[in-house]
């Protein structure tokens, strides 16, 4: 494996190049503030299944670390050998997660290009780079579980978490299109990264969205995550638009929901991490079509663990599960009868240091074979109300709908 720097000529990109310019022919990405890292080919692929599989991976990633040949000449995070990764929402799920090593990775991390090849000589790898890709519209109809059934899926929730104790718990819904063998997901991926530039845009194994939440990054032993719970849709005229995020701010079902996800997440990182700082008041975050409600939190890693192993320890998270963990589990696993895949699970990339940024797969869509799967979710609290919640699902999906229409 050898990574170098590169110039934007060498890739065949002009003076004030977009980085999405080169996703035409992509397999893998991971996209954050218009830079991030470019994937083609696969030179190896890990896998694993069960409530082990997070643990299976890291074990499997150590090992190909400790036998790779490594050459970095960029040394930034990123450079050298990394692993996309995807990850699966549950234990039982039939989803397999995830490591895959490109062959070529491009990166780009303030105004620094980089090539990465893996058993693959220059000339070959560039010619895996092909720039320009036009799919046809796609339609989207409801899937296994149709808006009438996720409002009675609700109604469901809210009656037992009446009689379970439950304080939340994060429902999904599905829709589902056909498409071609020609179809290629790096259009609506370019779309996504510019018009959602301050989410986290990602391509693993035919999974591929936009998520505004970032579940974990590591470096160099600092831990940072942000926690987004409590939604709303944004206004069309400015001074409704702000009485929306005030109005969020302000609304205690939201801060309800909000404070579940900080606090399962602070009590996740407690095994792993001292100086544990959340923010005292969660902020209004506004995205092009939504607001939510959203609170950082840092913490130093106790010794040295890896990404994979922070992510382990955080997943599923409150703003994905519910609160407690497990009852919400339970409870999806009763009423949702279908399988979310890595939908919710974690996705990002890790480093052969073990350092990495992973996000919660959100805002996206799986493809298998001719199929594809959307999801969109909320969390349900007492007081929640369907009709709402259904509603709010809708604004979800419309980041990957559009892109693809």
């Amino acid at each position: 494996m050898h990574s170098r720097p590169i110039t934007a000529e060498e890739l065949g990109l002009a003076q004030g190049f977009e980085f999405t310019e080169l996703l035409g022919s992509a397999s893998t990405s991971f996209l954050h503030q218009n830079q991030g890292l470019i994937g083609w080919g696969e030179a190896h692929r890990l896998s694993a299944k069960g409530a082990n599989r997070i643990e299976s991976l890291d074990s499997q990633w150590r090992a190909i670390v400790s036998t790779a040949e490594i050459t970095d000449e960029v040394n930034l995070p990123g450079s050298g050998l990394i692993a996309f990764g995807s990850i699966a929402f549950a234990d039982q799920s039939d989803t397999e997660s995830v490591l895959v090593i490109p062959r070529l990775i491009v990166g780009l991390r303030d105004s620094r290009l980089w090539l990465t090849r893996i058993n693959i000589e220059e000339k070959e790898a560039l010619a895996l780079i092909k720039k320009t890709t036009i799919n046809e519209p796609i339609r989207f109809e409801p899937g296994h579980t149709s808006p009438e059934q996720f409002t009675q899926n609700v109604v469901t929730a809210l009656e037992l978490i009446t009689t379970n104790s439950v304080e939340k718990v994060v429902l999904a819904r599905d829709l589902k299109a056909e498409v071609t063998s020609s179809f290629n997901i790096n259009p609506a991926i370019a779309t996504l990264s510019k018009k959602f530039s301050s989410c986290f845009t990602y391509s693993v194994a035919g999974l591929f969205g936009s998520s505004p939440e970032l579940l974990v990054q590591v470096s160099h032993s600092q831990v940072s995550a942000r926690v987004l719970a409590g939604t709303a849709g944004r206004g069309t005229d400015p001074g409704v638009d702000q009485a929306i995020g005030l109005a969020l701010h302000d609304s205690a079902k939201n801060r309800a929901e909000h404070k579940f996800a900080v606090d399962s997440l602070v009590s996740s990182l407690d095994e792993l991490c001292v100086e544990i700082d959340a923010d005292n008041e969660p902020f209004s975050l506004s995205l092009p079509n939504l607001w939510h409600l959203a609170s950082d939190v840092h913490a130093v890693l106790k010794s040295d663990s890896s990404s994979l192993q922070v992510v382990n320890a955080l997943h599923p998270s409150a703003a994905v599960a519910g609160t407690p963990k497990d009852k919400a589990l339970e409870i999806i696993q009763q009423i949702e009868t279908i399988d979310r895949g890595r939908y919710a699970g974690p996705v990002g990339w890790i480093g052969a240091d073990g350092d990495g940024v992973w996000a919660i797969a959100l805002r996206g869509a799986q493809l298998e074979k001719s199929t594809l799967t959307a999801f969109a979710g909320c969390g349900i609290v007492a007081g929640s109300d369907p009709e709402a919640e259904l509603q709010e699902t809708n604004l979800k999906f419309k980041p990957i709908t559009e892109a693809l229409a």
